[in-house]
């Protein structure tokens, strides 16, 4: 076999559920491969993944592209534009760095750059980390060697003999989160003699379900529990800096050590994109699950009852939110049973291996 690297393409971004599985599956590659390996990832220009990409270490090129926007919007006109110049961009990449393979994870940037590889011959594949599949996606569904996805019944929006089920990649720290429950108690300056409730709603946060905890706060203090609360850069709360010493409430804006958080953790509030989702399954929690409904598809929603639908999760709607979240977090507090069920459920549905699972079938294209 030679001993020149391996080239990869990875695409996609827009959100830290394209980012991150992205950059998982580089991880596990790089390992698999004992780092004979060069990566190029692509991404949109002025996207999330132009700071976090490097940040992991790897060349990220940007396109210029973006979606359309759902109002009437003069900036929609540009919208071919861009997809024509990134598609040509993409093209030039593909010439200059050769790559062996492609995959990609979902966005715009992925969309173009996936279609410019195909165009090329280049053997590739895509990864759909949502139950009800982004349109990116469907329209690359033909032209793809291979779909990885992490839901079942996704013959839906592609066709069945290219679908493998591999499950959305976690990070391997939150994967190992399950005996560290002692450290993530000591970390976050908890009451070890009392539950805690884990509080995210993604890296910027979640309005409604930060105002729904500001509302009740009140509540969980007299339920006697610990609370770790990541409100997202946006949103501060004045209320929980009133609130006394001995109500062990623990707010950030954002939360690097997740896995200590997990472990830490015995309910946990959250937002459902896929890949909090996939963590969750992974630590095996009791979960309350607020779909965002300002996502395209509503897919959120649909991520959620995938788990509702298995008794792995409780579904509070966004509407509802802040009358019913709290009182729905409390009576699952007292509802021993109900957590075991819960942490049994969501816990099945947990893939642990998923980014080696999608690297063996990214490897088992190569000619």
């Amino acid at each position: 076999m030679s001993k020149e690297k391996l080239k990869v393409i990875i695409s996609g971004g827009g959100t830290g559920g394209h980012i991150y599985p992205a950059i998982a599956v580089a991880q596990t590659l790089q390992k698999e491969l004992n780092g004979n390996v060069e990566f190029l990832f692509v991404g949109a220009s002025d996207r999330m993944e132009m700071e976090k990409v490097p940040k992991a270490g790897y060349a990220i090129e940007g396109l210029w592209i973006s979606g359309l926007q759902r109002s009437l919007s003069a900036k929609n006109l540009l919208f071919p534009v861009k997809v024509v110049s990134s598609v040509l961009k993409s093209l030039g990449i593909i010439n200059r760095f050769k790559p062996d393979l492609a995959i990609g994870f979902g966005g715009y940037a992925s969309g173009a750059m996936m279609y410019a590889a195909t165009l090329k011959g280049i053997p590739s594949m895509i990864h759909e980390q949502n139950s009800y599949a982004g349109i990116t996606n469907k329209i690359l569904k033909n032209r793809v060697k291979k779909i990885a996805v992490a839901y079942d019944n996704m013959e839906r929006f592609f066709p069945a003999n290219k679908i493998v089920k591999t499950g959305n990649p976690v990070r391997s720290d939150i994967c190992e989160a399950g005996n560290k429950r002692a450290e993530g108690i000591a970390f976050f300056g908890l009451n070890p003699t009392r539950k805690t409730v884990l509080i995210i709603g993604g890296s910027l946060g979640a309005r409604t379900i930060n105002q729904s905890i500001e509302k009740d706060l009140e509540l969980l203090k007299d339920a006697n529990v610990n609370v770790i609360w990541q409100t997202g850069k946006l949103f501060q709360s004045e209320k929980a800096s009133q609130m006394p010493v001995d109500f062990c409430l623990k707010v950030s804006p954002f939360i690097y050590e997740m896995n200590l958080a997990y472990a830490a953790a015995d309910i946990v509030i959250s937002r459902a994109g896929a890949l909090s989702i996939a963590e969750l399954a992974i630590v095996g929690k009791p979960t309350i699950l607020v779909p965002s409904p300002n996502v395209s598809e509503d897919h959120q929603t649909k991520n959620a009852m995938a788990l509702v639908d298995k008794n792995a999760a409780i579904l509070v709607k966004d509407s509802e939110s802040k009358t019913i979240l709290v009182p729905s977090v409390i009576a699952l507090l007292n509802d021993t049973q109900k957590q075991e069920n819960l942490a049994v459920q969501i816990k099945s549905m947990a893939i642990e291996d998923a980014a080696q699972r999608i690297v063996q079938e990214l490897l088992a294209l190569r000619k």
